[in-house]
């Protein structure tokens, strides 16, 4: 079974965005990007799916799978 994410990505219009996995739209915009994890966060939660926050410059910063990852990092950062 595939793993569902949601990322937190930068807009193109500046601000953040919250995404599901291969979607082209996103299901929130916000201003802040504290506002935009805290929002994702609590979907995340509810939809059993990995939180993939990313930098400004996209890149992948800490991925969180609330606990339901089966395949853990080896790694406790």
């Amino acid at each position: 079974m595939a793993r569902k994410e949601r990322h937190v990505v930068p807009s193109s219009n500046g601000g953040w965005d919250s995404k599901r996995e291969n979607a082209e739209r996103a299901s929130k915009h916000f201003e802040r990007k504290e506002d935009a994890m805290q929002w994702s966060r609590e979907k995340s939660n509810l939809e059993d799916s990995e939180l993939i926050p990313h930098r400004k410059d996209g890149t992948i910063q800490n991925p969180d799978s609330n606990g339901n990852d089966p395949n853990p990092p080896k790694d406790k950062n």
